[in-house]
């Protein structure tokens, strides 16, 4: 019985996405990762004039779009093998609804993914609070992947480079929360 070349191929596809896929949930499990991600598509930039954090009418949110991509990735992250997480998320609805929408389980609000885009002063010290919530959580999150929804002037200010809405940062970190290095993921469609 001959093997077609076509069903090697397709094989073999096969094979090196299941090999990257338990990458991604292997390093998630241990205390060396993290994944960033932003929230996923809510048109325009910042939020309306007199917004408040408790009332989701009064600020950009989710377009049906990015309701679809947070879904998405919800399903792609659980195709790679992430079958427990934390999940966190910034205050801002467009995150809530993001993390909500990944449907890993439950989420919960952490004040350090908050958005300081209407205070760009606190750039550095808003980093700082990422990182020392990122090392008070790596170490006690056990075997569960560490899953932080916020915006991209967070991400930008920690790992120095322009993502676009719903991307991922897989991040390598140290005991104190640093980053070590990155692998950005595009967002999947």
């Amino acid at each position: 019985m001959h093997i077609k070349p076509l069903v090697l191929i397709a094989l073999s596809w096969f094979v090196t996405t299941l090999t990257h896929a338990s990458d991604l949930s292997n390093k998630l499990e241990t205390s060396e990762y993290v994944l960033l991600m932003r929230h996923t598509r809510a048109p325009g930039v910042g939020d309306p004039p007199n917004y408040t954090l408790s009332d989701c009418k009064t600020q950009r949110n989710l377009s049906a779009e990015g309701r679809q991509q947070a879904v998405t990735v919800g399903h792609w992250l659980k195709k790679q093998g992430i079958k427990q997480a934390d999940v966190y998320s910034s205050e801002w609805c467009r995150c809530k609804d993001t993390a909500e929408l990944l449907n890993l389980g439950s989420y919960q609000i952490a004040p350090a993914l908050a958005s300081f885009f209407d205070e760009m002063q606190k750039a550095k010290e808003r980093n700082q609070l990422l990182q020392t919530f990122i090392a008070e959580h790596i170490n006690t999150k056990g075997s569960k992947a560490l899953i932080l929804v916020t915006h991209h002037v967070n991400i930008f200010e920690y790992m120095g480079e322009n993502i676009a809405s719903g991307d991922l940062v897989l991040a390598r970190v140290d005991r104190a929360g640093r980053m070590l290095s990155y692998k950005l993921i595009p967002r999947p469609n």
